[in-house]
């Protein structure tokens, strides 16, 4: 049960109506989740969903990078609204489901490829230690390339916002899913 209700469309403000439509034309196709709790302050809502639509959108990284940086973020913060609404998306990205599932149960995925590799450490490491080494580091601009760093911590911090935002709200996962993380 969330902590804030949802809000009534019909007695939305100018300005939050404005941004609900805005967010609700978008690629996301409505507004639930921390959208709606941040809809609470439009401003936040917009602002939050722009920088939103970068990091899902327009970053330098492949959809399955992206998407696994996600669902480590969510892991990591328990995110259970994130995770359900990121997992299916992760695996059409081609996350393969046995990484999927080690990293919902907390275990160590085995990855074939460089850059999945290093995603997720790189991603398991900032949000755990709150740094990274420098040969984590220096391995992430090696495979992924300098601008692709700067987006991918960009994204992890966006997501931590979203998780952060889940978790104090108590935004349970979407369409009545059951919780998955362990």
């Amino acid at each position: 049960m969330t902590r804030i209700p949802p809000l009534d469309l019909e007695r939305l403000t100018g300005r939050q109506r404005e941004v609900h439509d805005a967010i609700a034309s978008g690629p996301r196709g409505g507004v639930r989740g921390p959208l709606a709790v941040w809809l609470n302050r439009p401003e936040l809502a917009d602002r939050a969903q722009a920088l939103g639509r970068y990091c899902r959108y327009d970053t330098s990284l492949p959809p399955r990078l992206s998407e696994l940086a996600i669902l480590a973020t969510a892991r990591v913060w328990m995110s259970e609204f994130e995770w359900a609404a990121h997992k299916p998306i992760a695996l059409k990205a081609g996350v393969a489901p046995e990484i999927v599932e080690a990293i919902r149960t907390g275990g160590e995925p085995i990855f074939d490829q460089a850059d999945e590799a290093i995603v997720y450490r790189f991603s398991v490491m900032l949000h755990t230690q709150r740094r990274v080494t420098d040969d984590v580091y220096s391995r992430a601009v090696e495979v992924l390339g300098q601008h692709a760093v700067v987006d991918l911590t960009g994204l992890l911090g966006y997501y931590t916002l979203i998780s952060m935002t889940i978790n104090v709200f108590e935004v349970p996962p979407p369409d009545g899913l059951a919780p998955e993380l362990e």
